[in-house]
């Protein structure tokens, strides 16, 4: 395999998987960045489903740095948790370093409420 950043990230990523696990009492929240957006879920590994989702495409109309999208989605993402009686979560940040709008995305999570 070719060491190049999208190669360097899965295998970042396996690594990261192999320790961590979701439960339905402590969910693991996942972390895909792409260039124009950034999506989150909540996942259960222990029945295989997703409880909650959320990217920066359901904030119609927002406009700004996507810094400040990452934090929004995070807020959101931590109100629709609540919704569904998620308090707690296991946070993998997808082989991604925790900068910028990975960080942004966490830091919102937990202003919304979200303990991790």
């Amino acid at each position: 395999m070719s060491v190049n950043k999208s190669n360097r990230r899965l295998k970042i990523r396996a690594k990261i998987r192999g320790a961590i696990s979701g439960a339905d009492h402590k969910p693991r929240l996942a972390v895909f960045r792409s260039n124009a957006a950034i999506y989150v879920q909540l996942i259960d590994d222990l029945r295989g489903v997703t409880l909650v989702s959320v990217s920066s495409k359901e904030l119609e109309g927002t406009k700004g740095p996507k810094l400040e999208i990452s934090k929004e989605v995070g807020k959101l993402l931590a109100q629709k948790a609540k919704e569904k009686g998620v308090s707690t979560v296991v946070f993998d940040r997808g082989g991604y370093l925790y900068h910028g709008r990975v960080k942004a995305l966490a830091e919102g999570a937990r202003e919304g409420g979200l303990i991790f």
